[in-house]
């Protein structure tokens, strides 16, 4: 499916409006998992999932379709990722004046060493591998959460 989904709209009290999350990821179980934890969640959230590189970036930069897309808080990002992969998106996100400043995590399959590495080099604002089952999956969201929507402010 090569769409943007908009998958749950709850409001935020503090920030008067929910906390935009991109999630790019094109693994449906993963993605569905992801959107589970965060529903079940403190922080409301309001959350797109783009299937690959491309479409994120297309998202990002407000290009058609999605002219009206409104910018996100935060972008959870899988590397291994068809038509363009994470790095790269990773990659162009930082380049780019406009978009740099939205944080970055990384949240991927791979515990390499080069992989860590490399994503820090590309300026990622985290990395977190994907932990196997699903308790410890949803507890990796929730320190995601707890992170980046609690404890951090966003720009």
């Amino acid at each position: 499916m090569n769409e943007i989904r908009n998958v749950s709209q709850l409001l935020n009290p503090e920030l008067g409006r929910p906390v935009r999350i991109l999630l790019v990821e094109d693994s449906p179980s993963d993605a569905a998992m992801t959107i589970a934890a965060l529903r079940e969640g403190r922080i409301l959230n309001e959350m797109h999932v783009a299937q690959d590189g491309e479409l994120a970036m297309a998202y990002l930069r407000r290009q058609p379709p999605f002219e009206d897309a409104a910018r996100p808080d935060l972008v959870i990002l899988d590397l291994n990722l068809p038509r363009m992969d994470g790095r790269e998106v990773l990659a162009e996100v930082k380049q780019d004046p406009v978009l740099c400043s939205i944080p970055i995590v990384v949240l991927t399959t791979s515990s390499a060493d080069t992989d860590i590495v490399r994503s820090y080099q590309l300026h990622a604002n985290a990395y977190v591998s994907k932990p196997v089952g699903f308790e410890a999956f949803l507890g990796a969201i929730r320190g995601i959460e707890d992170f980046w929507l609690s404890l951090v402010r966003l720009p």
